[in-house]
């Protein structure tokens, strides 16, 4: 297994990305792509040193300071007070999951020879990169539109030494951080601050970790419905392939075919069935997970259309001879792809939850609340509770942020896509949903224990004794908290081969 990621102008795709993150890869730089951040950096400072001119950002104020030229010994102390003014994040810390891909991301955009930075600058960011020296990033502060300012201030103060650092998986001050590896802060040069402030990989790096775990939620909740299917017995008709060729949307048919597969060889779903039809929550399932699948579709392409462009503001381009003040730093097309995902994901915990509801219903032969002597026991009553509540939540996050807008920068910055909040609004829901999941599997597996001696497909019989090993049959009352946080952590910790993510 090749352990290291080269950074280079090869696409990168989806399959890279699980691969990089998952396999916790190093990355290094191709020599293509020392070339290309050497010559863009001498470039400039061929530039620098032949005009006058002022030119944005690099011998300039920023944002409505823009006019305010500043003298060639000061551009140091222009770069460094950029990135130490701009970092005001507030709010929960990033996770580390979030900063180690914002610090890659990052590395990628500079990687492509537009942003006039010097080499040194970007080879201490691998450094920190492949020896878990994480910036602490917080998740409030960017209005998704100059680039993640904030955010990517707060990943770059550890360059000039200054703020603090997961280092050795403590918190800690940058500076005696340095001093103990023998590294001396970088020194900015023009243009610099600017090229790592400006850039979209806030929004990106997050976007990226909750596409990774949606496309593997999307695959649980098949499964997991499947389980809640079977366990209600229900019927295989609504999954016939026919039925979804005259209706070919490809999430649609994806899920059929994967519900299919799942309950193969199952004496529950081919016995004979009482009821003539089943509930939407379980006959529509093909159509409304299939629709979320779409969804993952537009998304991802939208993210890795953006990972593998330049985000920063000024362009260079070297052998056009221009240096362009433009606006790839803006995240409306993150903001729009982010608030998709929020409410495609959200319908997945909805129709979790009406199955859950379903289950504890007392319908077709299960008992009351899947429980023995439901009265004296209140059994998975308030499970069901919990899911409802957590849904109701969600669609509160799912209202879009991107339809909002506030003006800043005395005016210069007039517009802003609030891609930042539809992130973080993105990753609580998604997490969310996942807890849905969660209860769901624990009252699946809990209902089909009460159809035995039938039995599901081989599959699900060896998922569902997989998942007893850490989360038993209730008998009786007992402290559910507990049991649903170890299947959070059983949905967590169940690997799926890619293959079978992405297909």
């Amino acid at each position: 297994m090749n352990t290291v990621h080269k950074i280079s102008s090869e696409t990168l795709d989806i399959s890279t990305i699980h691969d990089i993150v998952f396999q916790q890869k190093n990355i290094e730089l191709s020599s293509e792509t020392i070339q290309k951040i050497s010559k863009c950096r001498a470039y400039l400072d061929a530039k620098m040193d032949q005009h006058e001119d002022p030119i944005y950002g690099i011998n300039t104020g920023f944002g409505s300071l823009c006019n305010v030229k500043i003298s060639k010994d000061k551009l140091t102390q222009l770069q460094e007070n950029l990135v130490m003014s701009h970092a005001c994040g507030v709010g929960d810390l990033v996770s580390k999951e979030v900063v180690k891909l914002m610090l890659f991301l990052k590395i990628q955009s500079l990687s492509y020879g537009h942003s006039g930075v010097q080499l040194e600058t970007v080879e201490r960011l691998i450094y920190f990169y492949n020896n878990d020296i994480l910036p602490i990033v917080y998740t409030q502060g960017s209005l998704g539109a100059s680039g993640d300012l904030a955010p990517l201030a707060h990943l770059a103060l550890p360059l000039i030494g200054k703020g603090e650092v997961y280092y050795k998986d403590e918190i800690c001050n940058t500076e005696s951080v340095l001093k103990e590896l023998k590294l001396n802060p970088i020194k900015l040069q023009s243009k610099e601050g600017l090229a790592l402030l400006n850039g979209t990989q806030f929004m990106s790096a997050y976007g990226i970790h909750l596409l990774l775990k949606s496309y593997k939620l999307s695959y649980m909740a098949d499964l997991i419905s499947s389980i809640s299917l079977d366990a209600f017995d229900g019927r295989i008709e609504p999954f016939n392939e026919l039925v979804h060729l005259v209706r070919p949307h490809n999430g649609q048919l994806k899920t059929a075919e994967r519900i299919r597969e799942f309950l193969d060889g199952s004496e529950l779903i081919s016995q004979e069935k009482t009821e003539v039809q089943d509930p939407y929550s379980f006959r529509c399932i093909p159509q409304v997970h299939g629709a979320t699948k779409d969804t993952l579709t537009f998304v991802k392409k939208t993210f890795l259309t953006e990972i593998n462009s330049v985000t920063d503001n000024p362009n260079v381009f070297v052998d056009e001879d221009k240096i362009i003040s433009g606006g790839n730093f803006h995240g409306q097309p993150l903001a729009l792809a982010l608030d998709y995902l929020k409410i495609a994901i959200a319908e997945l915990g909805n129709i979790s939850e009406r199955r859950i509801y379903q289950l504890i219903s007392g319908l077709r032969g299960l008992p009351a609340f899947l429980v023995d002597n439901p009265g004296l026991n209140s059994g998975f009553m308030i499970p069901q509770y919990t899911a409802a509540s957590i849904v109701s939540a969600n669609k509160q996050l799912a209202t879009p942020a991107s339809i909002d807008s506030i003006v800043s920068s005395n005016g210069q910055e007039d517009h802003v896509s609030m891609g930042a909040n539809a992130a973080t609004q993105a990753y609580t829901l998604i997490y969310n949903v996942e807890r849905v999941l969660a209860i769901e599997l624990f009252n699946a597996s809990q209902a089909i224990h009460f159809r035995a001696p039938k039995q599901s497909s081989s599959l699900i019989n060896s998922f569902v004794n997989s998942y007893r090993e850490t989360v038993p049959f209730i008998k009786e009352d007992e402290i559910f908290n507990e049991k649903i946080k170890t299947s959070i952590h059983f949905i967590e910790d169940f690997s799926i081969e890619k293959e079978l993510l992405f297909d």
